[in-house]
């Protein structure tokens, strides 16, 4: 398989790794959807606009289809990009098998990129731009060192202990000291919903993260603004802000709140997970993504049975929890390392321009008009061509 010669620096040689879901979880999977109770039709699950949740009509078209479904060539997808686990100590001195996809090049300039997900996604969001850098690059030419990693408690990394808190400073903790142990002494780090939020953390906390890109800024208004510099495209991006905050935020709470209980529900019914998960698919993107998309996600979550341990991060984020850290307006937060920003209309918590520079010096900012929150699934080509443009820009001055 090309694009798996590690960095003559590498500290710790990681364990390849391959996918494969037992034959008896698929067949355990498809009996359970076919005894799956579908609910009885009411006025909210009856609406074509979905304002109230997903359809019924909806998660029975999602459930026909996933009682069919290939997992296997899916599985052989996720096989043909090089995978591997590694051993990572924590500050507490445990030790956590941390899951990853990696191009590495032979070039010897090559620029260490780490790429983070957030939920409910997984590292399966980066297929597509591996996917283009694998066909546009060979491993002797590709510019980076593509680092994909499994957060804590998602998809083949190892759950968060069961015996003391865990947020994501442990969790930026573990990925910096991911990429020292692949050898990489400097890097640069990209990220969406979740990873964008330990993407700011590594690069505040941790010397050797020297630049940020991202696209996802979940923040409040910042102390004293001057909303009358406001501009109408700004004014769009509130306004789905607060149509999200207003009607679609009440997971999140339930996730900061009462993650076991709701542990409980996900986790003993594929229905129940296919609905709390293909919602958000729907709601978050700017076009409604391919039923394969959405199946192929919520049965990663499902033969992983990492819904329960995807949670946490809720609990260190959202403000109904008094523990709760404030990335955004919080000097501690501040970046001060390059940073970029790539913008993309139906965001959910997309933020103004003028909001996003008061939370760090942006020497980097493209604002696009199609894509939503899962930009890397949705508008590939686009993210890593910024990703690439922002590297470019400012990686000789790190």
């Amino acid at each position: 398989m090309s694009f798996t010669r590690l960095p003559e620096t590498v500290k710790t040689t990681p364990t390849p790794f391959n996918v494969a879901v037992p034959e008896s979880a698929i067949l355990e999977l498809k009996t359970l959807l076919k005894f799956a109770k579908v609910a009885p039709p009411t006025y909210e699950s009856s609406r074509p606009d979905a304002n109230y949740g997903v359809t019924r009509d909806w998660i029975q078209k999602a459930k026909a289809e996933w009682e069919t479904f290939d997992w296997r060539k899916i599985e052989a997808h996720i096989n043909a990009f090089p995978q591997y686990k590694i051993p990572i100590t924590n500050t507490d001195g445990a030790s956590y098998n941390i899951h990853f996809l990696a191009l590495f090049s032979e070039k010897p300039d090559a620029v260490p990129i780490m790429m983070l997900h957030g939920w409910p996604g997984s590292f399966l969001e980066f297929l597509p731009i591996l996917g283009i850098l694998s066909t546009r690059y060979t491993s002797a030419t590709l510019p980076y060192h593509i680092i994909v990693p499994s957060l804590p408690g998602y998809a083949f990394s190892d759950p968060p202990p069961l015996d003391r808190n865990f947020n994501l400073q442990d969790v930026a903790r573990l990925l910096n000291s991911l990429m020292a142990q692949l050898g990489f002494d400097q890097y640069v780090v990209q990220g969406g919903d979740i990873g964008s939020q330990t993407a700011r953390i590594l690069v505040a906390e941790h010397a050797n993260c020297k630049a940020i890109h991202m696209n996802f800024c979940y923040m409040t208004e910042p102390p004293n603004f001057d909303t009358s510099s406001l501009t109408a495209s700004d004014n769009d991006i509130l306004e789905r802000r607060d149509w999200f905050l207003r009607s679609a935020s009440a997971y999140a709470f339930e996730h900061a709140t009462r993650p076991s209980t709701l542990s409980f529900v996900l986790s003993s019914s594929p229905l129940a997970l296919l609905a709390w998960i293909g919602e958000k698919f729907m709601d978050w993107t700017d076009e409604d993504p391919p039923m394969t998309t959405i199946l192929e996600s919520v049965s990663l979550y499902w033969f992983t049975d990492t819904i329960s341990t995807s949670f946490y991060p809720y609990r260190n984020t959202t403000p109904v929890d008094k523990n709760h850290i404030d990335l955004s307006n919080n000097p501690k937060w501040h970046i001060t390392k390059p940073f970029g920003y790539s913008a993309f209309p139906k965001e959910i918590l997309q933020s103004p321009r003028r909001w996003i520079e008061t939370t760090g010096k942006l020497d980097f900012y493209r604002e696009h008009d199609k894509g939503g929150h899962f930009a890397a699934i949705e508008r590939p080509e686009t993210l890593l061509k910024d990703l690439e443009d922002f590297v470019s820009q400012v990686w000789s001055g790190v």
